[in-house]
Parts: structure tokens; C-alpha cells; sequence
């Protein structure tokens, strides 16, 4: 589930960041340009350094010489793939077929029930709902993510996969609403909707599209949505209450993603034609 308090701290606003431009940057993000970039979302300078000294500790941002010699920040390979896993998520545009489930079993020792605590976490945090005591089930479409996500963390021993369809006895749709909280999920697309789509309204009734401007409203929409797609596992349309507001949330972010993405990258000092995630 989302956190709330999670979104628009520095720390998450960095790796929105470095997420939406500072990958594809040539070379390390310069502090002084991190200080830069996030104070224009209202983050000060402090608060940047700490946030980056703890990115640091976890092993996601890596320090390094720019080619000036100041010094900088680039994602470690572990970080990369995370984005690149996230990028299919955040951005995906495919609509939610019916493809079938996958099954995560875990058996894990009674010597080693942290772990069982930590493999609920992080099967939760990808969007699985829990089908019974040890056996959660997500959307097929996220077994390959999961086996990354797993294997890094060396849970996969622990762990077996199955695909395969529902076949009753509660109809599909029933037991979805068992395995996921879908009110708390559907108020979660509501908050995205709330606070954002009135800032594509007016960037609606806008003929230009000022770097600084784009930037400001893009990185905090990035910050909110990134979220919205592990905390929705995208099940398909039948499966879902008949007003669901996910469709509605994510039509809100695609439409700022192509108007403000490469506007942003002008002020992110980033060529808005360079590789980057989905425009």
C-alpha cells in the first residue's frame, strides 16, 4: 500500500529525479546541480545532502568525479535496474489483458522468520495480493520483475512460481476483492487526481510550455504516480468495480508525462531527444 507520507520528501523527490533525467544525464549529477534541480520543488540544500548521504549507504547512487572534477552522483547498477524494472510500470500504455496470474509459494524457517516478514514486504510492495498463508498471486505480467526483484535480495531460494487461471469456487471478481484492498487503492488513485488533475487542466489552457514551469509541475506528478502501479497490481477491467478511477489517473499522467517530460529535461540540463523512459 502507499504511504502517503512517503511521496514529495527528498529522498523520494531524488529518486524521482535521477528516475525521470539524471540516468540519462553524460556523466555524474553534480551536487551543486542536485541542489539545483530540487530546490525548484521547494527541497533545500540540507535536506538534499542527508537525503543523498542516505541514498548513498543503501548502495543506489554511487559517488564520482564529473568530467570538470566536481563532485557528483551517478545510479549504481542496482538502482539502474531498478528504474529500468519501474519504467515498465510507470509507464506502460499496453491495456490490462486477462493473461493470467502468477503464484508466489514461500516456505520460509522458523530460524529465519525475518525473512518471511521481509518477503511479504516486498511481495506487497510489487503489487501481489495475499491468496492464503504463504501464497500470493499478481497478474502474470509481473513474474519477471519479481524474479529480478527476489533473486537480488537472495529470497529466491525460498520462493517457487506458478502460473496459472482462477477456476472458482468465489468468481474471479470476488475473490480479487479478497486478495487486494481495492477501496484503499481506488482513494489512493483519488489523492493522484486531486492534486493533479487540475494542474493538467491548466497546462490545458496553456499554448506554451515554459522548461522551468514544466519541470516544476512534472517531477512531483512523476514523484506521485511512480507509486500508483505497485500499489494497483492493473488487473483487468472485469475484475474491477464499475467506477474505478485508475484508468482516469493514469489517462492524467500520461497526458502531463507528453506535454511536460521534455520541456523538464531542457531545465534538467538533459536533451529532451536523449534515451530516457516512454514519451
Amino acid at each position: 500500500m502507499i504511504n502517503v507520507s512517503d511521496q514529495l520528501t527528498p529522498r523520494s523527490l531524488i529518486v524521482t529525479l535521477y528516475g525521470a533525467y539524471g540516468r540519462f544525464a553524460t556523466g555524474p549529477v553534480p551536487v551543486a546541480e542536485l541542489i539545483r534541480l530540487l530546490a525548484a520543488v521547494g527541497v533545500d540544500a540540507p535536506s538534499v545532502r542527508s537525503s543523498v548521504s542516505r541514498l548513498k549507504r543503501r548502495g543506489l547512487l554511487l559517488p564520482a568525479r564529473t568530467a570538470e572534477g566536481a563532485a557528483g552522483y551517478e545510479v549504481s547498477d542496482e538502482a539502474s535496474q531498478l528504474l529500468v524494472d519501474g519504467d515498465r510500470r510507470i509507464y506502460a500504455t499496453d491495456p490490462r489483458e486477462d493473461e493470467g496470474w502468477v503464484l508466489a509459494v514461500f516456505s520460509v524457517p522458523e530460524s529465519e522468520r525475518q525473512k518471511r516478514h521481509v518477503l511479504r514486504s516486498r511481495l506487497s510492495a510489487l503489487g501481489f495480493g495475499a491468496a492464503a498463508p504463504g501464497v500470493w498471486i499478481a497478474p502474470a505480467r509481473l513474474y519477471e520483475e519479481t524474479r529480478h526483484t527476489l533473486g537480488r535480495l537472495r529470497l529466491d531460494a525460498y520462493v517457487d512460481f506458478f502460473r496459472g487461471e482462477h477456476l472458482g469456487f468465489a468468481p474471479t471478481a470476488e475473490a480479487v476483492a479478497r486478495w487486494w484492498d481495492l477501496a484503499a487503492v481506488a482513494k489512493e488513485h483519488e489523492a493522484f487526481l486531486d492534486r493533479h488533475e487540475p494542474v493538467l487542466a491548466t497546462w490545458e489552457r496553456r499554448a506554451d510550455t515554459p522548461p522551468e514551469d514544466a519541470y516544476r509541475d512534472y517531477l512531483p506528478a512523476l514523484d506521485s504516480w511512480r507509486r500508483l502501479p505497485y500499489a494497483d497490481p492493473g488487473l483487468p477491467a472485469r475484475l474491477l468495480p464499475a467506477d474505478w478511477p485508475g484508468a482516469r489517473s493514469a489517462a492524467v499522467f500520461r497526458a502531463l508525462h507528453e506535454r511536460l517530460r521534455d520541456a523538464g529535461a531542457v531545465f534538467a540540463g538533459v536533451a529532451p531527444n536523449a534515451p530516457g523512459p516512454p514519451r
